[in-house]
């Protein structure tokens, strides 16, 4: 597997804000790197096989400290969890679940899961470097130690934030944020599309943004990866469709 680490911008790589109507996307900046930020797990290889449901998780954490608040301005101006810095654990692109330290239990359905978990900010912008991420396929159930694997090494979208409810000043700006596996995004090459409400947004780079200017009430966010004639690349995560709401 080759982890793509490349920025995410917008249609203008020379400007910082993408603007289309009155939604607005703008690069977030000023996040410490945690460029040498670890998470690694030593208690399974490429698959994981488990015959019961409720799973134990056991990660190891380089370099990186769960459960402290992130020391940055954008702590401020974004939704903020007081509990500090955390792994992101998505199962099957499904909204993440939070985890502020390093082993907890899971109940995970029987059956061939695709596992994505990487380091996150205590503001949920996620760490990208090529250790911040684990990869790997989630087997559980005795009846299904023969299945089909999801395979891990096509390019692939995972969608992030924003998720869940937002109210007050959180409203203001909202990250827009997400993984990219086994691809890198260009200009010329692969790119997502964030579709906002209707609004369309080209992105060429893998960094976060904000978005600003979003509506009270209900927001859709749709992200697909597509290649260089925007066309949408095989793989079942790579167009998703989420919503959340805010609220004054």
């Amino acid at each position: 597997m080759v982890l793509a680490i490349v920025c995410v911008s917008c249609k203008d790589a020379k400007n910082s804000e993408v603007e289309s109507n009155k939604i607005t996307l703008h690069k977030l900046e000023d996040s410490p790197s945690y460029a040498d930020a670890a998470l690694k797990s030593s208690q399974l290889d490429s698959t994981f096989y488990f015959f019961n449901t409720d799973v134990n998780f056991n990660f190891e954490i380089e370099n990186y400290n769960l459960g402290h608040q992130t020391e940055s301005e954008n702590a401020k101006i974004l939704a903020n969890s007081g509990k500090g810095q955390h792994i992101h654990f998505i199962l099957n692109n499904q909204p993440y679940s939070a985890h502020y330290e390093r082993i907890f239990n899971k109940e995970i359905p029987l059956g061939s899961h695709h596992l994505v978990a990487f380091l996150s900010r205590s503001y949920h912008e996620s760490v990208k470097n090529g250790n911040s991420v684990f990869v790997k396929n989630l087997i559980v159930g005795e009846t299904y130690k023969d299945s089909i694997a999801p395979d891990m090494n096509t390019p692939t979208l995972i969608y992030s934030r924003p998720k869940g409810n937002y109210s007050g000043k959180d409203t203001k700006q909202v990250l827009l944020d997400f993984f990219v596996l086994n691809t890198s995004l260009s200009e010329q090459g692969n790119k997502v599309k964030a579709t906002i409400n209707d609004q369309e947004f080209i992105i060429s780079e893998w960094v976060p943004h904000v978005m600003k200017g979003l509506p009270l009430g209900e927001v859709t966010i749709k992200l697909e990866l597509i290649d260089a004639n925007g066309i949408v690349i095989p793989g079942p995560y790579n167009s998703v469709t989420r919503t959340v709401t805010l609220k004054e």
